[in-house]
């Protein structure tokens, strides 16, 4: 059987795998060693063929993994593989906070690998201030496009900036649409998702990489206490940003202050 940790994962994964319609797949680890983007594997300078693509489609779908109630995980079907990678950092971070809030330590801030949870304030009284990659190939790793105060929530940040390769003329990122086997071209370039769960915002900020702008911008304003950042590369090369209803520009002041109820 499953632990209780575990469970709680398991639980979140299917709340994204649902509410994204499958943008965000925890079995589509197949998909990404065949593009050449898995641990250790052979990097690529040129894309699979279409029928290999096809074939590891095969063995993705989230839906195809069940928990009994005896607390058993059971895959529909046997060559399936569960990879939660995608959502372990946000999960690391909020399990860190947990442990911080029950030794009654309140102001605080976590980051794992570029997920972060601000809880109250900074030793001046100050709020915390998260910074957001610059999301270009050509960027130095420290350098800030945005920075957004954070209190008493999470953010995690997604991009295609990282990994990728060039072939033909085409850009292959390796944000792959796990309906389709074959990576994402919708101009988003990096995703940033502001929520009261890390492993939640974790999983988001991949999935809207996946579902594009307005897509991804309609799901953020219909969820609860989510809101987002999406930014896109026009045509001519120049970045544009797409905020969320209820999340101020930094210039706007004040604190990210999710809605509630709708």
């Amino acid at each position: 059987s499953i632990s209780d940790d575990f469970l709680k994962v398991m639980v979140v994964a299917r709340q994204l795998h649902r509410v994204t319609e499958g943008a965000w797949d925890g079995t589509i680890d197949p998909l990404v060693a065949l593009w050449g983007f898995g641990r250790g594997g052979a990097r690529r300078s040129r894309p699979p063929e279409p029928a290999e693509v096809r074939e590891r489609l095969m063995d993705v779908g989230f839906e195809k993994i069940l928990i009994s109630e005896e607390g058993q995980l059971i895959k529909t079907r046997p060559s399936l593989s569960l990879d939660l990678a995608s959502i372990a950092k946000g999960y690391g971070v909020d399990q860190v906070s947990e442990l911080l809030e029950r030794e009654g330590i309140h102001n605080y801030i976590v980051e794992i690998g570029g997920e972060v949870f601000a809880s109250g304030h900074r030793l001046d009284g100050a709020p915390w201030r998260v910074g957001i990659a610059t999301p270009r190939p050509s960027a130095a790793a420290d350098a800030v496009y945005r920075s957004l105060p954070l209190k008493d929530l999470a953010m995690a940040t997604s991009g295609d900036y990282r990994q990728f390769f060039d072939a033909g003329g085409r850009h292959y990122s390796h944000i792959l649409d796990p309906r389709t086997g074959w990576p994402v071209e919708n101009g988003v370039v990096s995703v940033s998702i502001i929520a009261d769960n890390c492993t939640f915002a974790d999983g988001l900020a991949t999935a809207i990489m996946v579902m594009g702008a307005d897509r991804g911008l309609g799901l953020i304003d219909d969820l609860d206490d989510v809101e987002g950042l999406i930014v896109i590369q026009q045509p001519d090369g120049s970045l544009l940003d797409l905020y969320s209803t209820g999340l101020l520009p930094p210039e706007g002041g004040g604190a990210p202050s999710p809605k509630t109820g709708g």
